[in-house]
């Protein structure tokens, strides 16, 4: 499983111009999932994400967890985050899970999240033609993927 974290003022997701989630200061957390992934992976990483520390102290030192600031995440599934570009100039994305697998675990993923913050976490819609806006905040961009877990 693969993620990029964007720390942001505010995210929102948008669909056929209807507004479907919108967060003030927090985590945008783009999730892309592969085949071989699984409830391991989603325990790791949602216990990695909340306690990241990506958001400054008093002394504006980055010291601070989404958690320790009480802000919000939104979760957006990308499937394109599982892309291999080794061969030519067409990603591939033979790696990316098929729905039947990756939408239970994109689900699972979002409610493992919500039981670390202790509150609701916002979400895309899976699969749909999202417009997600954003206001990086920093910028502040870390890529986090489960099977190397640098």
């Amino acid at each position: 499983m693969r993620t990029l974290i964007q720390r942001v003022k505010r995210a929102s997701v948008t669909i056929d111009g209807e507004l479907i989630s919108l967060i003030d200061n927090g985590l945008l957390v783009f999730i892309g999932i592969g085949e071989e992934d699984n409830s391991e992976d989603i325990a790791w990483l949602t216990k990695k994400i909340a306690n990241i520390r990506l958001f400054d102290d008093e002394a504006g030192v980055m010291n601070r967890s989404v958690l320790d600031i009480d802000g919000e995440v939104l979760a957006v599934s990308q499937f394109t985050l599982m892309a291999s570009t080794k061969k030519g100039n067409r990603p591939s994305y033979i790696k990316a899970a098929k729905p039947d697998i990756s939408v239970p675990l994109y689900e699972e993923f979002c409610n493992e999240m919500e039981i670390a913050l202790n509150k609701p976490v916002k979400r895309g819609v899976f699969g749909a033609d999202m417009k997600v806006e954003l206001l990086n905040d920093g910028p502040v961009t870390i890529f986090i993927d489960s099977k190397n877990r640098e």
